[in-house]
């Protein structure tokens, strides 16, 4: 395939043969992707309806100085440059825009250091999330951060995004295990230059924090070629998990709202309705009988009588809430099955027809009234919502699912979209809690944020690219 077979029309794009010419000049040409069936695979992420303009190329990068030739040359050419890993992401913050050179780092995926006595390790962002804890939990360590995409998300998408996960509720988000980056940056530096941000003590103050700003920053201030995570000793002893049943959402988000504030704080609390449990069973057979509207998910890993005092007050409060039945169990198998299930729901419910996914964040004493307004949008738009949520933390995914081809139905979800964010606005939350803001949620955040924030935010992305390449139009 030749540099003038770039649209995807036939038609001869100059200036995309300009740019894949000169990127040639320091890759291989097998590093340069032209072809457009796989161009358009690469140029969007999971978001439903997420709209995607048509790149001049891919490049699949395998380390930082390639990396660092990419930014130089569309720097100098005036090209766009979109960042992506595996392309699991839910609001198209990997999406093309036109002319863009997509930078996919999946190949830079490598471990390169575990440090047991300073509880730390080096990756490339291409590093899968599982893969990264697999290789940690052979020295007895342990990286918390656990998105449900976490076998197959890579720690740039999880960086990019500061994403959290069914643990995070216990022991945070990816940007708590983010010492230290080495990014290839642009403006006041220079573009292509590689600087090291941060550190590999457990302190550190000397200067602003730099890493902090790049966590969750969805790939517009620079390229991240290597993130330098904290770790914990391997969690010991058998979790318990509790399980309890509700007759209706807004029920569960009450018992959600009663364990904060009795102070309790189990390492895991889901929720998943009906709808997901009918959908993973119906695709996987784990054989979970969905016989209420909702199930709360709660797991404690505090060792010895102390997780059982805690296991047992959690489920005490969960039946004042009003649960329908409690469970504990200390079961591997029987656990694991209803964990699948709620890393499952996001995929079962897929088969069903295209899926809007919702990422709002709420105060988690705001969880019920959140509830009953996700049923109450569903009832208004007639619109099928199915909802799983990090209930303990207060962050809602709502999805929102449609028929395949029914035109009508995708014009109301998207209305019913932008009323959760208005919603979640009004509660006092956020538009997202962990998938980003991309291209789905930029109106959401403008109503969200303040408007002093909004022109600070503008004038850090200017000084640090003022040429706006870096995923411009996202975030």
């Amino acid at each position: 395939m030749t540099a003038d077979q770039v649209s995807r029309d036939g038609a001869v794009t100059a200036g995309a043969a300009v740019l894949v010419e000169a990127l040639g000049r320091g890759l291989p040409g097998y590093r340069i992707v032209v072809d457009p069936g796989v161009l358009g695979a690469l140029s969007h992420d999971e978001a439903e309806w997420a709209p995607a303009g048509q790149a001049a190329a891919a490049v699949r990068a395998r380390s930082e100085a390639e990396v660092q030739h990419v930014v130089r040359t569309c720097a100098r050419l005036g090209a766009p440059i979109v960042p992506r890993g595996a392309g699991t992401g839910l609001s198209g913050g990997a999406n093309a825009v036109s002319g863009c050179v997509i930078l996919d780092l999946s190949q830079m995926n490598q471990v390169l250091e575990i440090d047991p006595d300073n509880l730390l390790a080096v990756v490339q962002p291409g590093a899968v999330n599982n893969d990264v804890k697999a290789a940690v939990a052979e020295h007895g360590l342990w990286y918390p951060p656990d998105p449900a995409s976490a076998p197959w998300s890579t720690i740039g998408g999880n960086v990019a995004t500061n994403a959290g996960g069914l643990c995070c509720l216990k022991y945070g988000v990816t940007r708590d295990y983010v010492l230290g980056l080495r990014a290839v940056t642009g403006g006041p530096v220079a573009y292509g230059e590689a600087v090291r941000l941060g550190r590999r003590t457990s302190k550190g103050v000397a200067g602003l924090d730099l890493v902090g700003l790049f966590v969750g920053s969805e790939g517009t201030l620079g390229v991240v070629t290597e993130a330098t995570l904290r770790l914990r000793p391997a969690l010991a002893g058998t979790p318990r998990t509790i399980v309890a049943a509700f007759a209706d959402l807004v029920t569960s988000g009450q018992a959600v709202a009663q364990i904060t504030r009795r102070g309790l704080t189990p390492a895991v609390l889901e929720l998943l309705d009906r709808a997901c449990l009918e959908a993973v069973e119906e695709w996987k057979h784990l054989g979970i009988e969905a016989d209420a509207a909702a199930l709360l998910l709660a797991r404690v890993d505090t060792p010895g009588d102390s997780g059982a005092a805690e296991a047992g007050a959690i489920a005490a409060t969960m039946r004042d809430a009003g649960a329908l039945w409690v469970e504990q169990s200390t079961d591997d198998a029987e656990a694991e099955a209803l964990f699948d299930a709620r890393r499952l729901a996001y995929p079962a419910l897929e088969r069903l027809g295209p899926v809007l996914t919702e990422d709002v964040c709420v105060a988690r004493s705001k969880v019920p009234a959140m509830l009953e307004q996700v049923s109450a949008i569903a009832a208004r738009y007639g619109v099928q919502i199915a909802t799983i949520a990090h209930a303990g933390d207060g962050n809602l995914h709502p999805l929102i699912i449609t028929p395949p081809g029914d035109e009508a139905a995708r014009t109301a979800a998207q209305a019913a979209f932008g009323e959760l964010l208005d919603v979640a606005i009004a509660l006092g939350g956020t538009v997202t809690g962990e998938h980003g803001v991309g291209l789905l949620k930029r109106d959401g955040m403008h109503r969200e944020l303040d408007p002093g924030a909004l022109v600070l935010q503008s004038a850090v992305r200017r000084t640090l690219d003022p040429l706006e390449i870096f995923n411009p139009g996202k975030g």
